[in-house]
């Protein structure tokens, strides 16, 4: 599904206007990215949570030259389904 198919199937379950549910779905994706670069979770009860993890530093490989490279440690964003949405797939 698209954003573009999103936000028409939010318009028409919510019966709101297109722009409207378009916005609504960028003020929440915005909402969830402030969150997380505070290093905050976003739960949202029988959905799921998104939340930060930490990757560490490692050692990889650069597979054209075979050369050791090293992997900086950064931070990623996850998601973990909730129970209701698990039951629902």
């Amino acid at each position: 599904m698209t954003k573009a198919e999103l936000v028409n199937q939010m318009a028409e379950a919510a019966g709101i206007k297109k722009a409207a549910a378009a916005n609504a779905l960028d003020a929440f994706v915005e909402g969830v990215k402030g969150a997380l670069k505070k290093g905050e979770k976003v739960t949202l009860v029988g959905f799921g949570t998104f939340s930060v993890s930490k990757r560490k530093a490692r050692k990889g490989r650069n597979p054209r030259t075979g050369k050791e490279i090293k992997i900086p440690a950064k931070n990623v964003p996850k998601f973990t389904p909730g129970k209701a949405l698990k039951e629902a797939v």
